[in-house]
């Protein structure tokens, strides 16, 4: 059995539950999975699922283990993260704050930009609570909690900014995506991202009845608004565009250039060769 994880956010939900839902037939039998994405980031490293949403951060650590999938990507274009503290509070140089994850993407941006700053892990759920306690001087606030925060924060810095800063580009911002264990035959491979791309063409084209299905079911955690408002920002097109593959690489190449990976590598190496197909059938 094929078995499938992503994360419980609003568009990984959305980019899935056409599948689920039994718009599009898989041609294996699955096992469905939702879980943080920072687990979902820990359990890729021991390869648990064949088919799994990633941070992109986390990518170049398993890219011996798995594909890129070029269909079900989050990216962000002028948007991303946020870094919030209190109204009140000033940030000094060795400030404390809490992030999603070590593999997240944010918080390997992070990392680089704010060397000095104390670091400690959070389920992001958990992040805006911490700030507002006093638990932490700051943290780094992903998904839909971006959308819709305590009026006593405010944003310090958009990881869209730091991202620009440390790339030295507009590119879009690389956040999440999908790999597949490179254990599955090609010919089997190419036919499974045939059809989660199927069902992301889905769900965009009948998004407000997709969507008021998940939410009548409890599936997603914001309101019709926030989720529409969502699903503009972070439901993309089901193709990765050559913008979106650029970003990818200057990731890749950010983090090879500060010893974060062991080897750099082009995004375009690791995608699935959909050619293939074509070929061994001409």
């Amino acid at each position: 059995m094929l078995s499938i994880a992503h994360s419980p956010d609003a568009d990984d939900v959305f980019m899935f539950y056409a599948i689920a839902f039994g718009w599009v037939d898989l041609p294996k039998a699955f096992s469905h999975h939702a879980l943080d994405i920072e687990t979902l980031n820990t359990q890729a490293l021991q390869g648990a699922y064949d088919i799994s949403a990633i941070s992109f951060g986390l990518y170049p650590l398993i890219a011996d283990q798995y594909a890129l999938l070029g269909c079900a990507a989050s990216f962000g274009q002028g948007y991303g993260p946020k870094l919030i503290r209190k109204a009140s509070k000033k940030l000094k140089k060795h400030f404390k704050v809490a992030l999603s994850g070590r593999y997240t993407t944010n918080a390997l941006l992070f990392r680089l930009y704010y060397p000095h700053a104390r670091v400690i892990y959070k389920n992001f759920l958990e992040i805006e609570g911490a700030v507002l306690s006093g638990e932490v001087d700051a943290g780094v606030l992903i998904h839909e909690s971006i959308l819709d925060f305590h009026p006593d924060l405010v944003v310090e810095k958009e990881i869209w900014e730091v991202w620009c800063e440390l790339s030295n580009s507009e590119l879009p911002l690389p956040l999440g995506g999908m790999v597949l264990r490179r254990s599955i035959p090609l010919i089997q491979a190419i036919a499974l991202e045939k059809k989660l791309t199927q069902a992301i063409d889905l769900a965009l084209a009948h998004s407000g009845l997709l969507s008021t299905m998940l939410i009548e079911r409890g599936l997603v955690r914001v309101q019709a608004d926030n989720l529409a408002t969502y699903l503009t920002l972070y439901a993309n097109a089901s193709r990765l565009s050559e913008a979106q593959i650029q970003g990818l690489n200057a990731l890749f190449d950010l983090g090879f250039q500060h010893g974060l990976y062991p080897a750099p590598l082009r995004t375009q190496d690791y995608l699935i060769p959909k050619r293939y197909h074509s070929l061994r059938f001409s």
